[in-house]
């Protein structure tokens, strides 16, 4: 139950891409989870219905503030270097869509959780961050996960969640 929620609010990460470069963190989380619950609650039925356009979802609301190809170097390793370019951009996507059927499945089990933003801790011009929230479950333990993300030319994007302390990457 703590990785579907968890994994739930891993979608918190998007907003239009185009206004990304002018959020600070903490808003583009807040703006991505607020997007992935309404449209989560409006298409309800439907998703109930087809769960696979869940996916599509994960994949254009949230996986656009991750960054990918920083996530599966982390992954490999050492071994990223010994890949080929075809073979690393293979295991980006492999990477990728693994994430997208994860966070969706998890979707599935949403039910009313709230999320709640922790303070952030951030310096006039830090270009690294960790975004702290908890998820709260009524009636239930919050969970806290945390996303660390980095700033690019193209806005923050998120390099590992870590779900009640534990690393997705690492």
């Amino acid at each position: 139950m703590r990785v579907i929620i968890s994994l739930l609010l891993g979608l918190a990460l998007n907003t239009a891409v185009a206004i990304a470069n002018d959020l600070d963190p903490e808003t583009l989380v807040r703006q991505t989870s607020d997007r992935m619950l309404v449209v989560l609650k409006e298409q309800h039925d439907l998703i109930q219905a087809e769960p696979e356009r869940l996916y599509g979802l994960v994949d254009d609301i949230v996986l656009p503030h991750f960054d990918f190809e920083r996530m599966a170097r982390w992954v490999l390793g050492k071994h990223w270097k010994r890949a080929s370019p075809d073979q690393q951009q293979r295991f980006v996507n492999e990477f990728r869509t693994l994430l997208v059927r994860t966070y969706g499945t998890a979707l599935l089990e949403y039910r009313d959780q709230r999320i709640n933003f922790l303070p952030l801790r951030m310096a006039a011009g830090s270009e690294d961050v960790t975004v702290r929230t908890e998820v709260v479950k009524p009636g239930g333990v919050p969970i806290p996960i945390s996303y660390s993300m980095f700033h690019r030319a193209d806005g923050w994007k998120v390099y590992d969640v870590a779900i009640d302390g534990i690393s997705l990457v690492s």
